[in-house]
């Protein structure tokens, strides 16, 4: 076994490989501990330093006191849904019989949009609480003010210049704002609120919040915010909830996916539970995942989780179908920096994903979308050092709406547009000097081992870093002069590239190159290789092994 040398970092010994991973992340040694084993009491930053905490929290105050109608305003995809949830069980802990409200995708689009306010109000509501949403929403704040309806916004995506005129905006992201950690998820926001509420209100009872913590988790995971800071402590915490979940739809969509409960990982959050969670969303209506997770009935949450298990196989069959005639469109604009894809019967509700896919393909930014009559509506995603959402500000003239993130973003503008949206977004881009097209979690970052090297003991000290996401990736390694003992193609396409390699010792190790197929065509057993990938555990009947995920595979 490989033995490394620990080095110390504050109370704790932390194996070398792994302090020389987080220096290599820009984590001083003082804050490795820190880093490495999070603490909610200490990691968890005052909720009061967000600006307009104070009037958000005196109008829900207000609002218990008075018995009034709220309503919170939520977002179809996993980090709205959650968000809604622990909004709803917080203010239905506080007396209120606070309702939700999720958008169409395909009717309404994302976001607070007028009619919806309007139907809110003539049905009673006093107060709309948004969740990850309405940090662009002036116009409908201007008119819930002229109108008498209250509106306090919580969101986590870029802040414009002009905000709402709301109530309160709670927004880390906002201009100036104090609040020293800028990523949190719409979850996370929403659950500062539910902290604040809680210290001023007392309910629920202090710590018993914590329990929240498991759908904060999954929304913060799933929206694939960076993994660091405040977001690292209350992934850690959530997924130490979610291990012990009692929630009839968590439970139940656990069993669908195949998934243990008390194995529940970034991983098993991200690729299991989220699709499916999200498949409701893209294809039909958010309101079945909400209803999964707040259930208390076992029975429904079977009916609940099957059918989002059958949307999520019909979601998959579209989205391959959209990938591969996107891929084929793209070479139209191989010389383009930034691709910029259309297509009438290409569905805007799984166009996001096509995007990544081809983000992964092509190693630059892509956006795809739908014509849908005299409109466009589609999804933009990034790589490497290309800030979508501004560029897509830098293009507000051409647009009729956007909103998002660094790497991800929503859109949508007029059709006979298009073609000038494609020029002007390549221009800025290249103005921008944005060119580097490495990924930021892998440019740098490749710990060179043996195959000798690669035991247990390794993986465990890996494992310390978890959870993995965003700016915490697993680490990356390169093994070279590796010889292909067996080669064999799985899946239902073949599309996936098993090997078995050996070092000059004999030294063997399994090896899987999910997606690799193709670009390994000619490779045969005997080659020399070199590979770049993450180690992992395989689990298989009862069984288990190393395993090397490769994500690049080199070979003459």
């Amino acid at each position: 076994m490989y033995q490394f040398d620990s080095v110390t970092a504050g109370e704790r010994v932390v194996p070398e490989v792994v302090a020389q991973i987080l220096a290599g992340r820009g984590i001083e040694a003082a804050g490795m501990e820190r880093f490495l084993w999070p603490e909610y009491e200490r990691d968890a930053h005052d909720p009061w330093l967000l600006g307009d905490m104070e009037p958000a929290v005196a109008r829900i105050a207000q609002a218990v006191a008075n018995g009034e109608r709220v309503v919170v305003y939520g977002d179809y995809d996993i980090d709205g849904i959650t968000a809604s949830a622990v909004m709803l069980e917080s203010l239905r802990a506080l007396g209120i019989a606070a309702e939700s409200y999720i958008p169409d995708r395909f009717e309404e689009g994302y976001g607070i949009n007028q009619p919806a306010l309007e139907q809110l109000q003539a049905a009673g509501a006093d107060l709309v609480v948004s969740v990850d949403c309405g940090i662009t929403s002036v116009n409908e704040a201007a008119w819930a003010r002229a109108h008498g309806l209250d509106l306090i916004i919580t969101d986590h995506h870029a802040a414009p210049e002009v905000l709402p005129e709301a109530v309160a905006v709670i927004n880390p992201k906002r201009p100036g704002d104090a609040y020293p950690f800028k990523e949190l998820a719409g979850v996370g926001v929403a659950f500062k609120l539910v902290q604040a509420l809680q210290s001023r209100l007392g309910k629920p009872v202090a710590g018993q919040e914590k329990w929240l913590l498991d759908l904060v988790a999954l929304g913060t995971v799933c929206d694939v915010v960076p993994l660091v800071g405040e977001n690292r402590m209350l992934a850690t915490y959530g997924l130490k909830v979610l291990r012990r979940t009692r929630r009839p739809g968590i439970l139940a969509l656990a069993a669908v996916a195949g998934t243990d409960p008390e194995q529940f990982d970034t991983e098993a959050l991200g690729f299991r539970l989220g699709p499916r969670m999200n498949a409701a969303g893209r294809l039909e209506h958010a309101a079945g995942s909400l209803e999964l997770v707040m259930t208390g009935d076992a029975v429904r949450a079977r009916e609940l989780a099957n059918g989002l298990d059958q949307l999520n196989r019909e979601r998959r069959k579209t989205q391959e179908a959209i990938s591969v005639a996107a891929l084929e469109a793209a070479g139209q604009y191989a010389d383009d920096p930034v691709v910029v894809l259309a297509a009438a019967d290409w569905s805007h509700g799984v166009v996001g994903i096509v995007a990544s896919r081809l983000v992964e393909k092509l190693g630059k930014p892509v956006l795809v979308a739908q014509i849908l009559g005299s409109e466009v509506k589609g999804s933009a995603r990034s790589t490497g050092a290309f800030n979508m959402v501004e560029a897509l500000r830098a293009n507000a003239g051409i647009l009729s709406r956007f909103g998002g993130h660094y790497y991800a973003a929503g859109f949508t503008l007029p059709g006979d547009r298009l073609d000038d949206f494609r020029a002007s977004l390549n221009a800025y881009f290249r103005e921008s000097g944005a060119g580097d097209y490495a990924t930021p979690e892998v440019a740098g970052e490749l710990v060179f081992r043996e195959l000798s090297e690669i035991d247990w003991q390794l993986l465990a000290d890996f494992e310390l870093l978890q959870p993995y996401g965003r700016e915490n990736p697993a680490p990356l390694l390169e093994l070279k002069q590796v010889t292909a003992l067996k080669v064999s193609r799985i899946g239902s396409g073949g599309q996936h590239v098993r090997l078995v390699v050996a070092d000059h010792n004999g030294r063997r190790l399994n090896v899987i190159g999910f997606g690799l197929s193709e670009r390994c065509g000619g490779l045969k057993e005997g080659q020399s290789l070199t590979l770049i990938g993450r180690l992992n555990k395989n689990e298989f009947q009862g069984t288990s092994s190393l395993q090397f995920v490769a994500e690049h595979i080199f070979y003459e």
